[in-house]
C-alpha cells in the first residue's frame, strides 16, 4: 500500500477530533460545487427551455419568401409535394409542416388587441400547445369541415375576457385594401409563460388564413421545419437551415425560386444574444466559488501542516523525502474535497430537483421570458465540472504542500 495515502487516510479519520478549520473546508467546498452546480444547471435551463418553446411556436427553421423576411406578411409559397420531398431529404429534417399567418385586431365589448392568426393544417404536431393547454381542446383542423375554432393563450384570453367556448371577433386587412371581419370559437387556452410571444399568437386552421388572404389551397405563408433530436438546439437548426439552403439554392424546381431557410438562431438573434451573454456570469460564478473554495482549504492545509509539526519531523528523520511528505498532505487534501464533493452535488443536484418538480422560484416574464426559474442537469456536464474543479482545487494544493515539504527535522526538534 502506498505510504503517503495510508498515512493520509488515518488522519482523515479523526471523526469527532477533525479540527475545526478541516470542517470549515469541507463546507466550503460544498457550498461552492452547490453553488457551481446550480449556476450552470440554470443557465443550461435557459437556453434549452427557450429554445424548446420558440421551436414549438416557430420550429427549428422557417422556409418562405426572401420578400417576406424580418415580417408576418409574405407572398406566397407553393407548398407542392415535391418542395415536401426535397426538403424532407434533407440530413436533421425529422418533419415539415405548412404554415399561413395573418395579421389582426380582435374586438370584444370589453377590449381590442392586435393579434397574429397562424394557420396549420390537419398534419400539424400538436404536441408542444397540448403540453401547455390549460382549458378546453385543441383546433379540430383535420375535420373535413372547417369548424373555425381557435387556439388563445391565457394573457390574451384574459384580457379580452374570453374562455373557451366564446365567440371571438377579429378585423383583418383584405387584400384590395379594405377590412374584412370575421368570427371564430375559442376551443382553448394555453400558457407557456413566454409572455410576449403568447400575447400574440393565435393558432387555427390553415383554410381559414388562406381565405382571409386570398390564397390557394397549396399556398401559405411558408413552411416549419422540425430538426431531428429531442434536445435539438441553436447548433443543430443552423446546420439544418444551412442544407435546406443549399438544398434549394441547387434546385431546380419553380417553386423554389426566391425561397429562403431561416433558423430560429437567426430570426430571434437577439434572444440568443442575451442567453450568451449570460455564459459571462456563469464563468464569473464559478471562478469566485473555486476561488473560495481554494483559499479555505488552502488555509486548512497549512493548519494541519503546523498542527503535525512533530509527525513531518519525525518522518523526515526517518528517511521521508520532501516530496513524499507534499504528496502525504495532497492526499489529505483530496479527502477533503471528497467529502466537500459528496455533499455539495447532493445539495446541488437535490436542490435543482426540488426546483424542476416543485417550481419553488419563480420569474418576471417579462424581463426574463419565463414565469419560473428552467434548470437542466445532465451527466457529461456535472461530471466535467466535478472533474475541473477537483483538478484546479489539488493543483493549486501544492503550493500550501510545499510548506510541509520543506519542513527540515532540526527546525522542528528546535521548534518542539
Amino acid at each position: 500500500m502506498n505510504l503517503e495515502f495510508f498515512i493520509a487516510r488515518r488522519l482523515a479519520a479523526g471523526g469527532s477530533r477533525r479540527a475545526l478549520t478541516v470542517r470549515v473546508a469541507e463546507c466550503s467546498v460544498a457550498l461552492s460545487l452547490a453553488v457551481m452546480i446550480l449556476a450552470l444547471a440554470v443557465i443550461m435551463g435557459f437556453k434549452r427551455e427557450i429554445t424548446r418553446r420558440l421551436a414549438g411556436f416557430a420550429g427549428h427553421v422557417r422556409i418562405t419568401d426572401v420578400r417576406g423576411l424580418g415580417g408576418p406578411s409574405s407572398d406566397p409559397v407553393r407548398c407542392t409535394p415535391e418542395l415536401d420531398a426535397l426538403v424532407r431529404a434533407c440530413d436533421g429534417v425529422a418533419a415539415v409542416y405548412p404554415y399561413a399567418v395573418r395579421e389582426g385586431i380582435v374586438r370584444t365589448d370589453d377590449a381590442v388587441q392586435g393579434v397574429l392568426l397562424k394557420g396549420v393544417g390537419p398534419d400539424y404536431d400538436w404536441s408542444f400547445f397540448e403540453e401547455f393547454l390549460v382549458a378546453g381542446h385543441l383546433p379540430r383542423t383535420a375535420d373535413s369541415v372547417r369548424t373555425k375554432e381557435v387556439l388563445f393563450s391565457r394573457r390574451a384570453a384574459s384580457e379580452l375576457l374570453l374562455a373557451p367556448g366564446d365567440r371571438a371577433e377579429m378585423l383583418f386587412a383584405d387584400p384590395e385594401g379594405g377590412l374584412r371581419r370575421d368570427r371564430f370559437r375559442v376551443s382553448g387556452i394555453y400558457d407557456t409563460g413566454m409572455e410576449e410571444m403568447d400575447r400574440m399568437l393565435v393558432v387555427g386552421d390553415v383554410r381559414d388564413v388562406r381565405r382571409l388572404a386570398g390564397w390557394g389551397p397549396g399556398e401559405a405563408s411558408g413552411c416549419e421545419v422540425t430538426a431531428a433530436g429531442v434536445a435539438a438546439g441553436v447548433a443543430e437548426a443552423g446546420a439544418v437551415a444551412a442544407r435546406i439552403e443549399d438544398a434549394l439554392f441547387r434546385s431546380e424546381l419553380e417553386e423554389t425560386a426566391n425561397l429562403a431557410a431561416v433558423s430560429i438562431g437567426e430570426e430571434y438573434a437577439h434572444i440568443f444574444d442575451w442567453l450568451r451573454a449570460h455564459d459571462v456570469n456563469a464563468a464569473v460564478v464559478i471562478a469566485v466559488m473555486l476561488a473560495v473554495a481554494f483559499f479555505n482549504m488552502a488555509a486548512a492545509l497549512l493548519v494541519l501542516v503546523f498542527e503535525r509539526m512533530r509527525m513531518i519531523g519525525v518522518l523526515r528523520t526517518m528517511g521521508m523525502t520532501g516530496r513524499a511528505v507534499q504528496r502525504l498532505f495532497l492526499w489529505r487534501s483530496s479527502f477533503i474535497l471528497l467529502r466537500g464533493a459528496v455533499w455539495g452535488n447532493l445539495a446541488g443536484v437535490a436542490l435543482c430537483l426540488a426546483q424542476r418538480h416543485f417550481h419553488l422560484l419563480k420569474l418576471s416574464s417579462e424581463g426574463y421570458m419565463l414565469s419560473e426559474v428552467p434548470v437542466a442537469l445532465e451527466w457529461g456536464w456535472l461530471l466535467a465540472l466535478d472533474g475541473g474543479a477537483a483538478a484546479a482545487i489539488v493543483l493549486l494544493m501544492t503550493l500550501p504542500a510545499r510548506v510541509a515539504a520543506a519542513v527540515k527535522p532540526s527546525e522542528t526538534i528546535h521548534y518542539e
